[in-house]
């Protein structure tokens, strides 16, 4: 138990994050429940507890909550008529200087420490659409094929999976109705296919038709020396054989309200996902945003293939977001998923997050 936590609490059995009135703690029959306030997302400080906070709390399931409390595990957003998840499948870790490509360490030092081997944390956060009827799942993380020697140079912390957090949503992989890859790199298609008890590899979701731009699958099965690490065909062949690929050619709406949006740059075809209802838009970022602290423009990672388009991309993405009020979601922040951008009197965007998944 953190700390602070252990001082407060000590008997507690579970802990429940509520947000929406006054901030205290106070224990209810064994669980501490946590209030906070929207604004405290604007310390990252408070940001940073609450995460710990969560992370305690996923461990340690309790039958019966009061009718008051959501657990962590079962957050929810209301985008117009359609409710959005963040699903997570763990933790990884990549190199601090390839993140942030020619900012300097002692400028993203600052946001994101790192550790001795110049490594830092990254969530691996998919995206659950409920919409029309369909459950449409965007991203799949890392999956479970990779050996030791992967997890290892990578401090793979897969806790919980991506099929534990769609488990804990109430639903199994014959559930998902639609898999929009926002490009092929293997954490964010290794959860696509697994290992089958006879060593053979097949999809995950063997209901789910899987959208991609047909660029990008070419571009991955067709992977040079620059970006073969990458792409690891077993993420994304194997669905090709059974026929579960539906190729895009540019800007595509896939269900009423979803729209699959080329956002190149990191990737020629990388794409983000447009979600629109009842006036209210957000917006999935995949790898063109990849956390918070790359909002500014020049910050962009040395994976990017074409950092030029990258900078293009997101000052188009940022002006829009700004001007029309678009709920931005980001896939790999270990503290922030989701805020709105506002611009300074010097044109510099930040993040107002938002801590609201109830």
């Amino acid at each position: 138990m953190p700390p602070v936590l252990a001082r407060r609490a000590p008997k507690v059995d579970q802990i429940v994050i509520i947000t929406g009135g006054a901030r205290r703690m106070r224990a209810v029959g064994g669980i501490l429940v946590v209030h906070c306030r929207m604004e405290d997302g604007k310390d990252r400080r408070i940001h940073l507890l609450l995460n710990q906070i969560r992370r305690y709390g996923e461990s340690l399931r309790a039958p019966n909550l009061p009718a008051e409390a959501r657990r962590y595990g079962e957050r929810i957003m209301k985008l117009g008529a359609f409710d959005i998840y963040p699903v997570s499948d763990g933790r990884f870790r990549l190199d601090g200087g390839a993140m942030f490509g020619v900012v300097p360490k002692a400028l993203w030092g600052k946001c994101c420490p790192a550790d001795e081997l110049n490594r830092i944390s990254l969530s691996l956060t998919a995206l659950l659409i409920r919409a029309n009827g369909r459950n449409i799942l965007v991203d799949t993380g890392l999956g479970t094929k990779e050996d030791e020697k992967f997890r290892n140079m990578f401090a793979v912390e897969r806790t919980p999976t991506i099929l534990e957090s769609l488990k804990r949503l109430g639903l199994g992989p014959d559930d998902i109705h639609l898999v929009i890859n926002t490009h092929l790199h293997f954490d964010h298609a290794g959860g696509n296919t697994m290992s089958g008890e006879d060593g053979s590899i097949r999809a995950v979701f063997p209901q789910a038709r899987y959208v991609i731009q047909q660029g990008e699958f070419e571009d991955a099965a067709r992977a040079n020396e620059r970006t073969r690490a990458s792409y690891r065909p077993d993420n994304f062949t194997p669905i090709d054989s059974i026929n579960q690929w539906e190729f895009l050619h540019g800007d595509t709406e896939l269900v009423p309200g979803v729209t699959a949006v080329v956002t190149a740059g990191h990737t020629r075809y990388h794409q983000s996902v447009k979600i629109e209802s009842e006036g209210q838009i957000a917006f999935f970022l995949g790898d063109l945003i990849p956390t918070v602290s790359h909002l500014p423009l020049p910050y962009i990672m040395s994976y990017d293939l074409f950092p030029i388009q990258t900078l293009e991309t997101k000052r188009w993405v940022l002006d829009r977001a700004f001007e029309e009020r678009w709920l931005l979601l980001f896939e790999h922040d270990p503290v922030v998923q989701a805020g709105y951008v506002r611009r300074d009197q010097n044109g510099k965007y930040f993040l107002r997050e938002v801590t609201a998944w109830q």
